[in-house]
């Protein structure tokens, strides 16, 4: 790397000012090593210095006691922490698929690991271009392939999330990977390094050439045309991840080591100078200790790269070596390669000689930029939805059909059933069924976890939209009868320095802030992934929500499917006369248009209320929120999701003032269907009328045939079995 330094900055994605900025604080030229070092610790995906500003405005408090800080956050609940994350590996994922996602999960499994928790559940929130698309499909089946040979592997359950097929994910992927940990609240580890004298221990696997410099080239920059960078593509195996998720509970369990973390973007240099500068010291390392398994790597390599399955530990002065043994036994590199010092400052040797010397926290404090930010033009046309111009169907059967062919609406058991979602036997609620819901071996209560975010809603507006993201997890939690506690972001964005992707961060972040406020839920962790775009265009704004609840006893947690022949089928909420980002406009009528449903969060949290209520009274026996699709797509899910699909006939008379469409297909907030045996109806009503939740009686389930008629008119009455076929999806 015998270049001009500013060159070689600027190769490294260093911007002029930043470079001089470097030169500045080191009162020198940096070496080729320094560069390297502050490239990826100024990055837009270890830094943030696009969002930072906005980030910390992020709610910090909630109903359930915090855990802010460090990489992972989570709540606090009878004594024990649950810790939770989600990160972003979407350029990864779009180069090469199946490493690409596999890589993820053991990011994201290591960051809980590094918190001291036990890794108890993954979730995963995917977006593609259309499946008719090949090279979309070839993507989405590789990154289905990568979460279902690590996770499968590693011992970890995949146990939900979501999925989505829009045009403007062709070039750019998204993959979103969201991880639940569970620990004693005393014995949560820290990313510190501090106390003179302690080592430095470097464990997992050997160090490679693969992943170098994905979180500065690859992850903060837009993809050219036609460009490839596979060498930023980590490889990951999950066998060696297992180990050393053993190995580092074990080696916590021993109360030597001082501070843990990740070796995950940035590597090595992430993991020192974070390190050095949360303990407020300096750290020492010698690079020719380092377990390498490719010959002839220069000092900036090893620095850059990010080779999968490595941890740096902070170890007690004396006990390095009773430290590293455990690692040994578990068949893991385990190598002594720095220590702690006072100097406040990261040093390090290679080959003899000092290749960097500079400030921990100069490295760990980027430069904030507030770029312009400009209302995009496209909002004010797309937002003039007139329902006068939308023709009401002719056949509804045929329209319910011709939705079943989008992929957004059909089923997710092809991807579901390749992952282990049983693994550790702690799942309750299981995938496609209802809303995952862990057990928690040796106590009464239980953790529900979601993903949600519908991004053509982000598109049309990001700041309702991503509210509705958040009342949308709240729901799903309550509707299996748990308390929404704490939320973990992954916000996912186009170019930062063009002032219409920009604005729509700050109002999706806007959104997050208002909703969490409202609803007392702290942001604990999160991710923001930006520069998601390629010539062919940007992603539509995607800022996913990550929601864990507690349910305080696990035993009476339900599904929302349909289990039981000749219960009442109830509506919780009423229709509006609102078409504005539903399916039915989008694949019937060929528009993506506006505006979005309306959203009343007093109201959403008083039904939240009343789901918990019903489940923790035992009143009603299954409840699914209405969400794509509308009221049509709810009672199919509820009918076609469970082991064995049930009929249905219900009478949407009620709202005959309406127009059906709407009624049917959709997708107004604050709705949903619950299964109730007819002894109990007077009990959900009088809970309802308590919560000002009107209560309307549809149906009743049962039968081989899905009926659906309005007072004597019968719109849809199609063969269970027909629609089941049409439903499953097998790519």
């Amino acid at each position: 790397m015998k270049k001009n330094p500013q060159r070689l900055s600027e190769e490294l994605g260093l911007r002029r000012e930043e470079y001089e900025r470097i030169v500045n604080i080191l009162g020198r030229l940096p070496t080729p090593t320094e560069i390297a070092m502050f490239s990826v610790e100024w990055s837009e995906h270890c830094g943030y210095p696009h969002s930072r500003k906005w980030l910390a405005m992020l709610p910090r408090e909630g109903n359930f006691a915090p855990l802010v800080g460090e990489d992972a956050g989570g709540i606090v609940y009878d004594g024990l922490a649950i810790v939770f994350k989600m990160e972003s590996h979407n350029h990864p994922s779009q180069i090469e698929p199946k490493q690409g996602a596999a890589t993820g999960i053991g990011g994201i499994i290591r960051d809980i690991l590094g918190s001291g928790a036990r890794p108890i559940a993954c979730l995963d929130s995917l977006h593609f271009g259309p499946p008719e698309d090949k090279n979309s499909l070839h993507v989405f089946k590789g990154v289905v392939e990568g979460i279902a040979f690590y996770g499968n592997c590693v011992g970890v359950p995949t146990v939900g999330g979501e999925l989505y097929f829009y045009p403007a994910f062709r070039g750019n992927c998204l993959v979103n990977v969201m991880c639940v940990g569970i620990a004693e609240r005393g014995k949560l580890a820290q990313a510190v390094a501090r106390g003179k004298g302690n080592g430095i221990l470097y464990v997992g696997n050997k160090t490679g050439r693969d992943g170098i410099g994905g979180c500065s080239v690859l992850a903060s920059k837009e993809f050219g045309e036609g460009e490839e960078k596979r060498p930023s593509v980590q490889i990951g195996d999950p066998f060696t991840e297992k180990c050393l998720i053993e190995a580092t509970l074990e080696a916590l369990a021993t109360g030597f080591v001082v501070g843990i973390k990740d070796m995950g973007a940035a590597g090595l240099t992430c993991s020192c100078s974070e390190m050095a500068a949360a303990g407020r010291s300096g750290v020492e390392l010698d690079l020719d200790r380092i377990p390498l398994r490719e010959e002839g790597m220069e000092a900036w390599e090893i620095m850059m790269s990010e080779s999968q399955e490595r941890m740096l530990l902070c170890v007690l002065q004396g006990h390095e070596e009773e430290v590293a043994r455990i690692f040994r036994k578990w068949g893991l590199e385990a190598a002594l390669v720095g220590t702690v010092n006072e100097t406040g400052r990261v040093t390090i040797r290679h080959r003899g000689a000092i290749v960097a010397d500079l400030p921990a926290q100069a490295l760990t404090d980027p430069p904030v930029y507030n770029p312009p930010a400009e209302k995009p033009a496209y909002l004010e046309k797309v937002n003039t939805l007139s329902l006068v111009d939308i023709p009401l169907p002719e056949n509804y059967e045929k329209v319910l059909l011709t939705m079943l062919s989008s992929p957004n609406l059909s089923s997710r058991r092809w991807v579901y059933e390749q992952y282990d979602h049983m693994v550790q036997i702690n799942t309750v609620i299981l995938p496609g069924t209802g809303t995952p819901v862990l057990r928690v071996k040796g106590k009464p209560w239980g953790i529900a976890v979601t993903t949600d975010c519908n991004p053509l809603y982000c598109f049309l507006d990001p700041y309702r939209g991503t509210q509705m993201a958040v009342a949308e997890a709240c729901l799903n939690l309550s509707a299996c009868g748990a308390r929404p506690a704490g939320v973990t972001d992954c916000l996912n964005f186009g170019n930062p320095e063009k002032p219409d992707r920009y604005w729509q961060f700050i109002e999706a972040l806007r959104g997050i802030i208002d909703a969490c406020r409202f609803f007392g839920i702290p942001v604990v962790s999160g991710n923001v992934s930006f520069y998601n775009e390629n010539p062919a265009g940007v992603i539509y704004p995607t800022p996913t929500i990550g929601m864990v609840g507690i349910l305080e006893d696990v035993e009476k947690a339900i599904g929302a499917v349909f289990g039981e022949e000749g219960s009442m089928v109830v509506l919780l909420g009423e229709p509006k006369e609102e078409l504005g980002g539903s399916e039915y406009l989008r694949v019937i009528h060929g528009l993506e248009m506006g505006p979005l449903p309306s959203l009343d969060l007093a109201y959403e949290k008083r039904l939240q209320d009343l789901l918990i209520e019903l489940v923790e009274e035992r009143v009603i026996l299954s409840a699914m929120d209405i969400s794509e699709g509308g009221l049509a797509f709810a009672l199919l899910e509820a009918c076609l999701g469970g082991e064995h699909p049930v009929g249905v006939r219900v009478d949407i008379g009620r709202w005959s003032n309406l127009r059906t469409d709407t009624v049917l297909f959709g997708e107004s907030r604050g709705r949903v269907i619950v299964s109730v045996r007819e002894e109990s109806y007077s009990s959900l009503e009088a809970y309802a009328v308590r919560k000002g939740i009107a209560v309307t009686p549809l149906g009743r389930v049962g039968g081989e045939r899905w009926v659906i008629h309005q007072g004597e008119v019968v719109l849809i009455d199609l063969p269970v079995e027909e629609l089941y076929k049409r439903w499953e999806v097998h790519y």
